[in-house]
């Protein structure tokens, strides 16, 4: 939806395929993957097969439909390929930016797609335009292709390794080449990344559900520091950079994962109505009903309503055929496109004492919108609960908002937030509670927009809002 409607927002998917056998057809596959990952990126989808002589490119604007279609995928023949999905910022969404980039280097052809951020990419991109180094677009990316190209390795393998070696930030990345199919995770297992088996090969993807949905059998994730090489002989690690403190986004289980995924092995459905438990017991609630905000609220919801034995219902209606070209600029326009996206159930709603129960507040706009509507259906009290804790530090490895002016706990009370948002109680789950609901120490798990405690050196990251390869954003509602 428009800026009053964004949360966080995650902005990159990958997957990759190699198959057994030269006669299967990778787009197909890519396509179906990138499909189930669509919820990770929808500004453009992008696709390079390899079909045993030359890559093949395809890439555009769009959802994952709008970009390709049967002729654009009979177009990309082969048996291996690569795929990504995003969404970009503003200042990103020239279509020159968008993955995968393809280029020919002394390795051969290459290709790259990647989720995530580089905090040092600003520091590695400014030395290779010091070499002379010609650069097209705002991509950490097209830096990691650039430094693999100029590495004096004797191959593809150890190139990648040395550069991986130089990098930091939470990342997953997938390289194709004309001999195989390279996956690497950051060392911090900041970002998800995880290996599957088909009948037609093997796949890598950011998330298992888009194994699932190929029929595969998910194999295990990557692990952090692995860099997987996926080629002829099968798949096999070909290194594993040195031992960094685990860092999980904890906002993959808050948030960015698709519920039927694992992440870190832990199911993010359940992970999320663990949450809401946790929430449950540190919470005092005095509700008649509990609903969740649409849709990243329910499932805490659930497991919040069972712990306190309230009845769980369904009280706001989210219209799922509202697209983003309905957005208006104007607050009028963004006041109609709140309305007609949730609509919410006066029967339900009437004359009750309700808890609300979402995922997060970032920007904490829609969450007033949705109480007021709540009020103006009737309900007679709205106590607002929240499965994470407050969001008050800017992320710089890859989720936006990366501005702290954009945060609205940041130096804000609890009553004044309650305050802002206009509800009769405000609450958040604690930090503790929520690595406990993950199921994980809280050492191991990267709760920096919480904290402001970055387990990955960000000395040299940029400090404006300023262009990362593969931006986290989250999408529909904002909290």
């Amino acid at each position: 939806m428009g800026q009053d409607l964004v949360k966080l927002q995650e902005a990159c998917g990958v997957v990759g395929v190699w198959g057994k056998e030269a006669a299967i057809q990778a787009a197909p596959i890519c396509y179906l993957g990138l499909y189930a990952l669509q919820h990770r990126g929808q500004e453009s989808a992008g696709m390079v097969t390899f079909d045993g002589h030359r890559l093949w490119l395809a890439k555009g604007a769009g959802l994952v439909p709008e970009v390709f279609d049967q002729d654009s995928l009979n177009q990309l023949p082969g048996f291996a390929g690569i795929g990504h999905v995003r969404l970009a910022t503003e200042a990103e969404k020239h279509i020159i930016n968008t993955q995968p980039l393809l280029v020919r280097s002394s390795y051969g052809s290459l290709a790259i797609a990647q989720n995530g951020s580089i905090v040092n990419g600003q520091e590695l991109r400014q030395r290779l335009l010091d070499k002379g180094t010609v650069l097209q677009t705002d991509t950490d990316s097209e830096v990691i292709l650039n430094l693999i190209a100029q590495s004096d390795a004797d191959d593809l393998a150890a190139a990648v390794t040395r550069v991986l070696g130089l990098i930091r930030g939470g990342y997953a990345l997938v390289i194709l080449s004309e001999s195989m199919l390279l996956a690497a995770r950051d060392p911090w297992g900041n970002r998800p990344l995880c290996l599957g088996q088909l009948e037609e090969g093997y796949v890598i993807a950011s998330e298992s559900c888009a194994i699932a949905n190929l029929g595969g059998e998910f194999i295990r994730e990557v692990s952090p520091g692995e860099l997987l090489i996926l080629d002829a002989a099968g798949y096999h690690t070909h290194s594993i950079q040195p031992k960094q403190k685990q860092a999980l986004c904890a906002f993959e289980h808050v948030y960015f994962a698709r519920p039927d995924s694992c992440i870190g092995g832990r199911n993010a459905y359940l992970v999320r109505k663990a949450i809401g438990r946790e929430l449950a017991r540190e919470a005092f609630a005095e509700a008649d009903i509990v609903i969740g905000a649409p849709d990243s609220g329910m499932s805490p919801a659930l497991g919040f309503a069972q712990t306190l034995g309230i009845p769980f219902e369904i009280g706001v209606i989210k219209n799922r055929y509202v697209g983003r070209t309905f957005l208006q600029p104007t607050e009028a326009g963004r006041k109609t496109a709140v309305r007609i996206k949730l609509n919410p159930v006066v029967e339900v709603l009437k004359g009750k004492r309700v808890a609300v129960v979402d995922d997060s507040i970032v920007r904490g706009t829609t969450s007033g919108k949705l109480i007021g509507l709540l009020r103006e259906a009737g309900a007679r009290e709205v106590h607002m609960y929240v499965a994470s804790p407050p969001y008050r530090f800017p992320c710089l490895y890859g989720i936006e908002p990366s501005s702290k002016s954009e945060l609205v706990a940041r130096g804000r009370s609890l009553e004044e937030l309650r305050t802002l948002i206009d509800a009769d109680s405000l609450h958040y789950v604690s930090v503790d509670g929520l690595a406990k609901a993950i199921g994980m120490p809280r050492e191991q798990l990267c709760l920096a927009c919480f904290t402001g405690e970055y387990p990955i050196d960000v000395s040299k990251a940029p400090r404006s809002r300023e262009k990362r390869s593969g931006h986290q954003r989250k999408t529909g509602r904002e909290g």
